[in-house]
């Protein structure tokens, strides 16, 4: 499966909120560096669709705020 979604970096709390276009704004504590916010969101998208963290990837979108995520089934 595959998802758009919407990064805040450097927030005070982490969460993923459906958004009504189908994306999902997904808000994580660590800061866009060296790929740190990249694997905090995989935590997170992982967490909330309650799958292992190595099922879940970026493919899209790793230098952007908007991203393309893979979730393995």
């Amino acid at each position: 499966m595959k998802i758009q979604i919407k990064v805040h970096a450097r927030s005070k709390r982490e969460s993923v909120v459906p958004q009504p276009d189908g994306s999902y704004k997904v808000d994580v504590k660590a800061p866009p560096v060296e790929g740190k916010a990249n694997e905090a969101v995989c935590k997170v998208i992982a967490e909330y669709f309650k799958k292992p963290k190595s099922a879940v990837r970026v493919a899209m979108g790793s230098t952007n705020s908007r991203k393309v995520v893979e979730i393995d089934d």
